[in-house]
């Protein structure tokens, strides 16, 4: 499974890039919010990749960010949303707006998402309102440089099952009980070996 890939951006067009590794150029779907924030052409791009195989095929989706990869995890394990209204959706609305309507509990704003009807916002609501924390919620005391490996920590974990609240708890308890710097590696490790306790 692809995870992740840097490379060469060769094309771009909305909804779509190629990405040059090596001479293999890899077709990727992406949200517009990832389009708007791409490099110039033949520059280096680095993004967060979903793999999603089907029968007859198989997609890359790609994003800048971990949170918007997290967010389309969790957008495609609702009945009824598969990966290109997870896409349309996150091209209609910011990652910390999504957050913020979730967590708010926004159903009005969530049914003005290009393609989201009533139906569909009301499943989100029930389905992931309980799995993402408010926007700017801090955690292991909001350090800048914990910030990207305890959102890389929380993707991992919540790509393993668990949910966003138990993986919050959970990295918080392995930040508070290693007094020293951890690797991402490391915060994962223990925070597995918490789990395992429980």
């Amino acid at each position: 499974m692809i995870s992740q890939i840097r490379g060469r951006l060769a094309s771009k067009s909305p909804g779509e890039i190629v990405v040059d590794c090596n001479g293999v150029g890899y077709g990727i779907r992406v949200p517009l919010s990832t389009f708007y924030e791409l490099p110039e052409l033949h520059e280096e791009v680095l993004l967060q990749v979903y793999t999603h195989v089907r029968e007859d095929a198989l997609h890359l989706y790609g994003f800048l960010t971990p949170k918007e990869k997290e967010l389309f995890c969790l957008l495609i394990g609702i009945s009824g949303v598969g990966p290109r209204l997870a896409i349309n959706c996150l091209s209609g609305i910011s990652a910390r707006d999504l957050e913020q309507a979730l967590h708010d509990g926004d159903l009005l704003g969530l049914t003005r998402i290009p393609g989201i009807g009533r139906k569909t916002a009301e499943r989100m609501l029930v389905e992931l309102k309980d799995k993402v924390a408010a926007p700017g919620a801090a955690i292991g005391g909001g350090m800048p440089r914990q910030e990207g490996m305890v959102a890389d920590a929380l993707s991992a974990l919540i790509n393993l099952g668990y949910t966003r609240l138990v993986a919050e708890q959970v990295v918080r308890d392995a930040l508070r009980q290693c007094r020293e710097e951890l690797s991402l590696e490391e915060l994962l490790k223990e925070s597995l070996r918490l789990l395992a306790r429980h």
